[in-house]
């Protein structure tokens, strides 16, 4: 009995370390490989003009999440969308790197509850993210913040942590020598990681987070969520989180914000706003974008909105021709000086093409008839003028 006992006492613990092999080794990159996927396709056409046009651009994307996920960075990787190299093949000098802390089970864009299975928490356990990030959103924030600047130390400078506005400077001018480098911005997804305190501001802007997203899939003590249950404005919480940001040189943004948080948001700032990914309700009618007159609102504040690419916000076609003609529509909406672009690459969105690929958006948008300095504007430089708005 007693080695009957011993061998399944041994089968046991294989079972535990092959059930453990399988968690911690293979289902954290299966689970990105599915979550970020892109189509398969033959590469775009690009024209001479366009590739030239690129060439010079400074390309900028306010949103991005493979912070989230276990890939080395400064590697050009096999899975997902964005890595340093992968960022330099598609010109681009400015990319917001976004911390998501917390995303419920069962996510969708009409109705979440902020007590749902947190999704965040099996992913932290199962990359093994440091003991302190399991229980902790702040914790997860910073960490995620420590992970950039570890990849900043390993990418041979090639990638540079924007914190101030001698960095944007910097970097600007590093590119217009034609370094290979990009700036990184650090945000977060909704500001959760304050854990209802404000004091919780300070660890997370020393950390480097300098776009501050108020929402994300859930209601939290700001206020309401787009896709939330309440569908409410800032709460008095949220109202302090807000006069405390605008103080700070840091930008806030608003996707993901119900839309009384977001005109709240209007009436108590005087500084440039941002929806940093997303799209436009005229040319895509779903719950997820905005209605076309609160952008407008948006946009007078000389923010910006940001077009993503995938098929939620977009509605239709995600081909770097059909962005194209989404980014024509909100030009036409809320005017080029207001358009940016905000791809949501690494946030468990399909997409058409990597961030490597972008010069065929730029080919694009030629092609949809869109003027070169049009062109320069959405594609970077209305993201350059809203940072030099709000760091110092």
């Amino acid at each position: 009995m007693r080695r009957v006992v011993k061998w399944a006492v041994r089968l046991l613990a294989l079972a535990v370390v092959a059930g453990a092999v399988v968690f911690f080794g293979f289902l954290p990159a299966y689970v990105e490989d599915t979550s970020n996927n892109v189509i398969d396709h033959a590469p775009y056409p690009v024209s001479e003009r366009a590739a030239a046009l690129h060439k010079e651009l400074i390309v900028g994307d306010w949103h991005a999440d493979p912070l989230l996920w276990s890939r080395d960075l400064s590697q050009r990787g096999k899975r997902g969308q964005v890595d340093v190299p992968r960022l330099i093949e598609g010109n681009v000098a400015l990319q917001v790197f976004t911390a998501v802390t917390k995303s419920p089970a069962g996510q969708n864009y009409d109705s979440n509850s902020a007590e749902a299975f947190d999704n965040i928490t099996l992913l932290a356990v199962g990359q093994l993210w440091p003991l302190r990030t399991w229980t902790s959103l702040r914790e997860r924030a910073i960490w995620q913040a420590e992970k950039l600047h570890r990849v900043e130390a390993q990418a041979d400078g090639r990638l540079k942590i924007i914190k101030t506005a001698a960095d944007l400077e910097d970097v600007l001018a590093a590119k217009a020598r034609g370094e290979a480098i990009v700036g990184g911005i650090l945000g977060i997804e909704g500001a959760h990681p304050l854990e209802g305190e404000l004091a919780n501001l300070d660890p997370i802007f020393d950390a480097g987070h300098r776009v501050y997203g108020l929402q994300h899939f859930f209601d939290n003590e700001l206020g309401g969520s787009l896709h939330g249950e309440a569908d409410t404005g800032l709460t008095e919480f949220g109202r302090a989180v807000v006069a405390e940001l605008a103080r700070r040189p840091v930008i806030i943004d608003l996707a993901h914000s119900s839309q009384q948080v977001a005109r709240d948001v209007l009436a108590m700032t005087d500084m440039p706003l941002v929806v940093s990914h997303g799209g436009l309700h005229g040319h895509c009618p779903v719950k997820r974008n905005f209605p076309d007159d609160l952008m407008r609102e948006i946009a007078a504040t000389g923010g910006v909105i940001a077009m993503g690419y995938w098929a939620e916000v977009a509605c239709d076609d995600i081909t770097p021709t059909g962005i194209a003609r989404m980014i024509v529509k909100a030009i036409e909406t809320v005017g080029a000086d207001h358009v940016s672009l905000g791809s949501d690459f690494d946030g468990s969105v399909e997409t058409a093409f990597d961030t490597s690929e972008l010069a065929a958006l730029t080919s694009a948008l030629l092609d949809a008839g869109v003027a070169e300095d049009q062109i320069r504007k959405v594609m970077g430089e209305n993201m350059v003028r809203v940072l030099r708005a709000r760091l110092r």
